[in-house]
């Protein structure tokens, strides 16, 4: 599924949800343009209330990512494509950076994994 959520995870489902739309539109699962599942759709494949599912869309409208209006689908919006460009140019910078620094690709990784699992 499209979304997913940790339920164990210290962070609002709301905010989990939303975090999976983000990351999906980073890695181009999703284009702007591309409708998201049904609310009702989502809460029942995830186990959780409607409306935690609508808190988490709206967060996504707020940030403009979604256009969501009742009784319609959502749809990604261009503002979509605004995340992945914005990792994308850090991740070249984060590259040149280590270059300059004498990081090697296999030591670049090894930082961004500790960097990811840091708290």
């Amino acid at each position: 599924m499209l979304i997913t959520i940790d339920p164990t995870a210290n962070v609002p489902l709301a905010d989990q949800i939303a975090a999976s739309v983000r990351g999906a539109a980073v890695r181009g699962e999703l284009s702007p343009g591309d409708r998201l599942p049904p609310a009702r759709e989502v809460a029942a494949a995830l186990g959780v209330n409607l409306h935690t599912v609508l808190r988490g869309y709206q967060r996504l409208r707020d940030e403009g990512l979604v256009d969501l209006r009742r009784g319609r689908a959502a749809v990604l919006t261009d503002a979509a494509d605004g995340p992945r460009l914005a990792v994308a140019e850090h991740v070249r910078a984060l590259v040149e950076a280590a270059r300059r620094a004498g990081l090697g690709e296999q030591e670049l990784h090894t930082a961004i994994e500790d960097a990811f699992n840091r708290p």
